[in-house]
């Protein structure tokens, strides 16, 4: 219950991270590339002090230092992604089409690590895929490429999870989300460098314009470094076959700030789409519980 309680105020105030996010892009004029910046440089001013009260200076001495540095390379790659779908698209649309991670993890686990997926599973994974073309579909005709951009922030991320995968979690949560935030802070000065140069107004450089703006800012850190951990430490208090579907709690919390600060709402197409992802990667995890209880059984 414990475990089940902190999962669900994790689902709650990760998506506020988002609608921050696209705040500042509509309303404070603020670049996705700078406020992705803002998001690992204060979810690293945020976590620092707790690191420090509770490792000391070693655990800013991570065993796997280039491995954590990759780590939030590839967690702002996709942060930047997502903030770019937000600033243009509905908050609905971006996190269900975000939400075919869990299908594109799973065709990479089977062709990377050669884990075995059934035939129910690569059948779920193509109806998943379904659901998120309807979504797309109207939002392409609308947006363009950038509709798109939410599936390559699934690949990312599902490539951050297969990391995790491959290497296990030799660090503390903590220090790995201090490393990240360094390793994504870096990333996006160097990003921001180049899009600018570019040309691209999706990578502008800024200072928030008002109070308002350095307040959301320091919250979207805080609430990034802090709301992962929650993440983690629900999953060490309850077993990750109950807590995974609750994840799909983003797409509802998403759903409602998208409708009450922005005025969005999905049509019932899209909401169409949406009920065939949340249940295609519902069914995905009932068959990864089951396969798991028949080889315990075994």
């Amino acid at each position: 219950m414990q475990g089940l309680a902190i999962m669900l105020f994790a689902m709650i105030i990760l998506p506020c991270m988002d609608a921050i996010a696209k705040y500042m892009a509509v309303y404070q004029d603020m670049s996705p590339g700078q406020v992705t910046f803002y998001r690992f440089f204060f979810q690293l001013v945020s976590v620092l002090p707790l690191l420090l009260s509770t490792g000391g200076l070693r655990g800013l001495k991570p065993k796997r230092l280039w491995f954590n540095l990759l780590r939030g390379v590839l967690l702002a790659a996709a942060a930047l992604l997502f903030f770019v779908s937000v600033k243009y698209m509905p908050l609905a649309d971006v996190f269900a089409i975000y939400f075919v991670e869990p299908f594109i993890l799973t065709c990479l686990s089977a062709l990377i690590l050669r884990e075995k997926v059934g035939w129910r599973r690569w059948m779920a994974i193509f109806i998943g895929f379904g659901g998120a073309m309807i979504v797309i579909q109207p939002s392409f005709e609308i947006f363009g490429l950038k509709s798109l951009l939410p599936v390559f922030c699934a690949f990312l991320f599902a490539c951050y999870l297969l990391l995790n995968r491959l290497v296990g979690d030799a660090d503390t949560p903590l220090t790995m989300q201090t490393i990240a935030g360094i390793g994504g802070s870096l990333f996006m000065i160097v990003a921001i460098a180049i899009g600018y140069s570019a040309g691209s107004l999706d990578f502008v450089p800024s200072l928030p314009h008002s109070t308002l703006g350095w307040v959301l800012v320091v919250v979207l850190g805080t609430i990034s470094g802090y709301g992962h951990l929650l993440v983690v430490k629900a999953f060490q208090a309850a077993p990750v076959s109950l807590l995974a579907p609750f994840h799909y709690l983003e797409i509802i919390t998403g759903t409602a700030l998208g409708f009450l600060i922005f005025d969005e709402f999905p049509t019932w197409s899209k909401w169409l789409g949406i009920a065939i992802i949340v249940g295609s990667g519902l069914f995905m995890i009932w068959r990864e519980r089951r396969a798991g209880l028949m080889l315990k059984m075994d």
